[in-house]
C-alpha cells in the first residue's frame, strides 16, 4: 500500500449539499490530438523512460495503461493499442501550493483526453487508480464543469471533504462550507485515498482540523 509518495530524479515535464466550486475553466476548441501525438513520440525517442504497465479496469479492453514516475509526479498514459496511438494522459502533480511536511502526501491531478474518448470513464478509472494506491488528491483551484462532476463522482466512494490552502498551511473545512467562500481560490476539494483517514492525513501533513481542536 502507498502511503507516501516517492521522489524521483526528473526527466521531462451521501454527503449533505456542498458548495459548488468555482466552475469557471473552459477548454477551447483545439483539437489535442497534436499534443498527444507529440508526446508519443518523445516518450517513443531513445533515452527515454522506461514505463510500467497499470492493471486498470476500464471497461475498454483495448486500451492500455503506462505509467511512469519522476520527481515525485505520476504520469499515466492511456494507448489505444490498435492504432497505437496515446487517447489521453492524466498527471498526478506536486503542490507549490503546499509546505514541505504535506508535500509527500498530497497530489493533484490534471488529465487531458481526445475528445472522441471523453466521457467514457477513462479519467474516473485513472483517478480511482490513484486513491486506491494511497494518493490523497487536492483539487485546483479552478475546475472544468468536467472534473466537477468527476470528483463529486468520485466522492461517492472515497471521502470528499474541502480544506484551505493559504500561506502553506492545510485547514480542514469539513463536508459542507459557507457560501460566501464559494469564490475563495484558497478553498479546494479533497479526496482521502486507501488507508487514509482525517486524523491520519492531519498527523502527516500538519493539517489543522477543527473537530480535533
Amino acid at each position: 500500500m502507498m502511503h507516501a509518495l516517492p521522489c524521483l530524479p526528473a526527466w521531462m515535464f451521501g454527503i449533505p449539499r456542498p458548495l459548488q466550486l468555482r466552475i469557471d475553466v473552459r477548454r477551447g476548441e483545439g483539437h489535442p490530438a497534436d499534443d498527444l501525438e507529440r508526446i508519443r513520440q518523445r516518450l517513443r525517442r531513445p533515452g527515454a523512460p522506461r514505463l510500467s504497465t497499470l492493471s486498470i479496469d476500464s471497461g475498454h479492453p483495448g486500451l492500455v495503461f503506462r505509467h511512469r514516475e519522476a520527481d515525485g509526479e505520476h504520469y499515466v498514459y492511456v494507448e489505444d493499442q490498435a492504432s497505437g496511438r496515446l487517447v489521453g494522459y492524466t498527471v498526478f502533480n506536486r503542490l507549490i501550493e503546499v509546505g514541505r511536511r504535506a508535500d509527500p502526501y498530497l497530489r493533484s491531478p490534471h488529465s487531458s483526453f481526445d475528445p472522441a474518448w471523453q466521457r467514457r470513464g477513462l479519467g474516473s478509472a485513472v483517478h480511482r487508480w490513484g486513491l486506491d494506491s494511497g494518493f490523497c488528491l487536492l483539487s485546483g483551484a479552478r475546475l472544468s464543469t468536467g472534473a466537477h462532476a468527476l470528483w463529486h463522482g468520485l466522492g461517492r466512494d472515497y471521502p470528499l471533504s474541502y480544506v484551505e490552502v493559504r500561506d502553506k498551511a492545510l485547514r480542514h473545512l469539513g463536508a459542507e462550507v459557507a457560501q460566501e467562500l464559494q469564490d475563495d481560490l484558497s478553498v479546494r476539494m479533497l479526496l482521502l485515498g486507501s488507508g487514509w483517514d482525517l486524523a491520519r492525513l492531519a498527523q502527516a501533513t500538519g493539517m489543522q482540523v477543527q473537530e480535533m481542536g
